[in-house]
């Protein structure tokens, strides 16, 4: 089956839902493909056999919940993920996050909204960056921008596009504070500027994959109540420990 040019798969056992979401997308963005599952193990085999540009993943399933489906997703594939749920606590929302989802909309939501998500995600898994611009190099980190390739002392990291795009922006901004709701506007959108949880959430997951200390990071740094930063990397600067300037 030849694939079209942006597939969205779309997990969710309400088949109303799934009408609503795939006629929303086929008005707004008729040259998209929209493919279904009511199951989530239906799903996985789907993001397998159809590789979709971007999943939108209910959470209450019957047999498998999404949180298994996100979680198991992430073992095999950083496709973009958007959760979909009636469910708003913070708790669900954090655990989430913290399994790999890249953006979160509660039902009952508004389509146009749910649309302006999914092309935020699409848009981060593309990427920004010019293929002929030179290498980030940070002590043992290195960034690969034309093809978006991470690694730590040679060994490839894996990131999904939402941990990219976060760790592009800081990097690009190296030496300077870029502040909370910068950050998210520029990796989520300007929507989600009050949402901090998705900052915390995936800065941290970021230090863990990166192997950073959380305690006392060296590549992602902490400016208590303003935001994130990057050392430069510059001969005779050592470990890049002089202060940050503001900006973004």
């Amino acid at each position: 089956m030849e694939k079209a040019t942006t597939r969205v798969l779309v997990i969710d056992d309400e088949p109303d839902v799934l009408r609503a979401v795939e006629l929303t997308i086929r008005l707004q963005e008729p040259a998209w493909e929209v493919i279904t599952a009511q199951r989530g193990e239906d799903g996985l085999d789907l993001i397998e056999s159809a590789a979709p540009d971007a999943v939108l993943l209910d959470l209450q399933m019957p047999e498998v919940d999404g949180f298994e489906v996100l979680e198991r997703i992430r073992l095999f594939s950083d496709v973009p993920v958007i959760i979909l749920t009636a469910r708003d606590g913070e708790l669900d929302k954090v655990r989430g996050l913290q399994l790999g989802a890249d953006d979160y909309v509660v039902k009952p939501f508004g389509h146009l909204e749910l649309l302006a998500r999914l092309r935020s995600v699409l848009r981060r898994a593309a990427g920004h960056a010019s293929p002929d611009e030179p290498p980030f190099v940070l002590d043992d980190l290195r960034i690969e921008w034309g093809s978006h390739q991470v690694t730590m002392r040679g060994t490839p990291v894996r990131l999904t596009s939402t941990e990219y795009r976060l760790l592009e922006v800081l990097a690009h901004n190296a030496g300077r504070v870029v502040e909370n709701a910068v950050l998210l506007a520029r990796v989520w959108g300007h929507d989600a500027q009050d949402e901090t949880d998705y900052l915390k959430t995936y800065v941290h997951r970021l230090r863990t994959k990166l192997g950073d200390d959380p305690a006392q990071p060296h590549y992602l740094r902490t400016e208590r109540g303003t935001g994130y930063w990057m050392p430069r990397a510059e001969p005779g600067a050592g470990q890049g420990m002089a202060r940050p300037r503001s900006g973004a």
